[in-house]
């Protein structure tokens, strides 16, 4: 399967099946939408123990929330199953509160559960699917599909290709609580130490050798390795960041690296009104 994944294209259609779609959630809060995808895997056999698939997504979702944005989230789990991927998709009507960075309630929701034996499809399957949704014109024909079949249609073309780009296509705020986490344990007694180191394995299982190698190397040398953008100036090195860049970076979820200090930029999280 990995050698499958690693072609130069892919699609959606090779993961999501028209009957893993939800055209019309039913659920008004987030517990019970993650529930409701999940109903559908396992009517499909794409899941066996629904219970502990649940467990780990909320697991994860209390640690950073997985809604990337502009009405969309990603909520997923890392588990012990014989299938390799399964992923199930929701939209809907009124918007579901998840706790967005951006204030916004998620309309589509694309659940995804894979097989910790295949390290890197989920970040594969992930960057493609920021890279699509972060257009707002592909956003909009997703929400005002006219049916199933319509959102389908849709996200089935969803194209993945493995790119080298200076952004890192994975959320911010995942790495943060990362480094808050990290600096927690240096303080925290033995006893609250095994909660912390678990709750940063589940966000190291998320993200790629090499960004968890600049990371540790960063957290070593200067004891923190993300660090925020606030007026054009990265306050890891306190000097001014390219406007281009700090444009890029003003409002996106994306992660960046400081072109002086080599540190993780990130945005600066926006408060709800």
């Amino acid at each position: 399967m990995e050698n499958q994944v690693r072609k130069s294209t892919t699609y959606f259609a090779e993961f999501l099946k028209p009957a893993q779609v939800v055209f019309e959630l039913k659920s008004k809060d987030k517990v019970e939408a993650i529930e409701e995808l999940l109903d559908v895997l396992a009517k499909q056999k794409l899941i066996e123990n629904k219970k502990l698939v649940l467990t780990r997504i909320i697991d994860r979702e209390n640690l950073v929330s997985t809604a990337i944005g502009s009405g969309v989230a990603l909520p997923h789990a890392r588990v012990d199953t014989e299938k390799e991927i399964a992923v199930a998709v929701g939209r809907s009507e009124k918007g579901i509160d998840f706790e967005a960075h951006d204030g916004e309630k998620v309309r589509l929701i694309i659940l995804v559960v894979w097989n910790p034996s295949i390290p890197g499809l989920f970040n594969h399957l992930f960057a493609g699917l920021a890279r699509f949704l972060v257009r707002a014109d592909n956003r909009r024909r997703v929400l005002e599909a006219a049916n199933r079949a319509e959102l389908y249609e849709i996200l089935s073309r969803i194209e993945f290709k493995f790119v080298h780009e200076e952004k890192v296509l994975s959320q911010a705020g995942l790495l943060k609580k990362l480094q808050e986490l990290e600096i927690k344990t240096r303080r925290a007694s033995k006893e609250a130490q095994k909660d912390l180191q678990k709750q940063a394995a589940m966000i190291r299982d998320e993200l790629d050798r090499d960004l968890l190698s600049r990371f540790d190397r960063l957290m070593e040398r200067y004891g923190f390795a993300v660090a925020e953008a606030v007026d054009g100036v990265c306050q890891g090195c306190n000097i001014n960041i390219s406007t281009q860049m700090y444009s890029a970076i003003e409002g996106s979820n994306d992660i960046y690296v400081c072109e002086n200090c080599g540190k993780f930029l990130i945005s600066v999280r926006r408060k709800k009104k």
